[in-house]
């Protein structure tokens, strides 16, 4: 179906973040037990809920899952293991001292402690979301991180673990790996921060242990938004939404452009395409969720672009650069038609964990900063205390502050 803007519209400017109220109730529940009652707490959970009890999987385990891997995966794990790096080194920076006449000014950046990071079980094992969350944090310096996946872990996912240069990690999932790795217990230690994908109750259990640790963000269902002019390929735009209609059927596909004729192209090759799509009908009810939008222009695409802060922006434009200037809200941009998506999911460099349900609005995607803190540090010189005290004394006054005024009055 093709919409009009002014249809979507309204729905682009309310979307965000659901919680439902019972998910929230039984999240609560699980993190309180395991906060109280430790290792019982989480066996107990893991066993009802996921059919098996936590245990730690060693180092032997991950090479040799590993090494049992066909030599064309092995390579496209350690490929997409140095893109990242690649990338995220270009970020990873130190602080900064700045001495002048008055004093010395400046930054300590350091990287956290430890970390958790999610990587979801389901039917398809998640290689790539390991490497994207592991991946940075090893780049941060992150000194211990700390996998959590639901039982029976995939053997790719171990292999993933051994690539990416994890230090441990267990097999247990869902809202009581997360409360085990916020609060810690005797087996699993308390990490500083938790990232990474999961399902209603993982992110429900990250929203409620907010504040015991950090988190990167609260992720929704994944979507792709392209904005296309008469130039690009019907084909290709049609399997881009499609890559991304098959990840679930709560996930959004979108085209906008002010070519009707490019639209209805696209709406006839993914009727053909979903015929011998084997996710045909989870793409089938994404579809749905998504659509394709007529727009009086490519700016006005631009703007509901923008409303919407899509997870993926795609420029499928013929002279993509130009436009870039007009993005504000988006977790990643990938210009051109050759340049999709799918590639950003797994090997081209940018962590594929990105804001979703319009997130993105106020937050960006992961990235090393997310596993640094910055530590302020001054040190003011005689002089500079004596000029500056005074002012900050008339503050502190201000402010109703008068202890802090009088400390500062001792230093004028």
């Amino acid at each position: 179906m093709i919409y009009r803007a002014e249809e979507v519209r309204e729905r682009f400017a309310r979307r965000g973040l659901a919680f439902d109220p019972k998910v929230e109730g039984i999240v609560r529940g699980i993190l309180e037990a395991v906060r109280t009652q430790g290792d019982e707490a989480l066996d107990r959970l893991s066993r009802d809920l996921d059919g098996h009890p936590v245990e730690e999987i060693p180092k032997k385990a991950w090479r040799e899952a590993y090494e049992d891997l066909d030599e064309e995966l092995r390579d496209a794990l350690e490929t997409a293991r140095e893109r990242i790096e690649a990338f995220y080194r270009e970020e990873a920076r130190g602080g900064f001292l700045k001495a002048d006449e008055s004093g010395v000014l400046g930054q300590l950046v350091r990287p956290l402690d430890r970390v958790g990071v999610y990587v979801p079980g389901g039917s398809a094992p998640l290689l790539s979301s390991l490497l994207m969350t592991v991946v940075p944090a090893k780049v941060a310096g992150v000194g211990e991180v700390i996998v959590a996946s639901p039982p029976r872990v995939h053997p790719g996912v171990l292999a993933a673990a051994w690539v990416a240069g994890a230090d441990r990690l267990f097999a247990m999932g869902g809202a009581q790996a997360v409360a085990a790795l916020a609060y810690g217990t005797k087996r699993v230690p308390r990490v500083d921060k938790i990232v990474g994908p999961g399902n209603a109750y993982v992110v429900e259990a990250k929203r409620q242990v907010y504040g015991a640790v950090g988190i990167d963000g609260l992720a929704g269902p994944t979507e792709t938004l392209i904005v296309a002019d008469g130039s690009a390929s019907p084909k290709l735009l049609a399997a881009d939404l499609l890559a991304q209609a098959e990840h679930g059927p709560d996930s959004e596909p979108w085209l906008l452009s002010p070519d009707r004729a490019l639209l209805e192209k696209v709406e006839a090759e993914l009727v053909l395409r979903l015929q011998d799509l084997p996710r045909a009908e989870i793409a089938k009810k994404a579809l749905e969720k998504g659509g394709l939008v007529l727009t009086e222009s490519l700016e006005e695409a631009f703007e509901l672009a923008n409303l919407y802060a899509p997870e993926h922006l795609c420029l499928a434009l013929s002279d993509p650069l130009p436009w870039l200037g007009r993005v504000r809200n988006a977790g990643g941009v990938f210009l051109g038609e050759g340049t999709p998506e799918a590639l950003g999911d797994y090997i081209a460099g940018p962590s594929h964990v990105m804001p979703t349900s319009g997130t993105a609005r106020f937050q960006g995607g992961l990235a090393v900063r997310d596993f640094l803190k910055v530590i302020p540090v001054l040190g003011l010189a005689e002089g500079a205390v004596r000029r500056l005290a005074p002012k900050g004394a008339l503050l502190a006054r201000a402010e109703g502050l008068e202890g802090h005024a009088r400390a500062l009055d001792l230093r004028k």
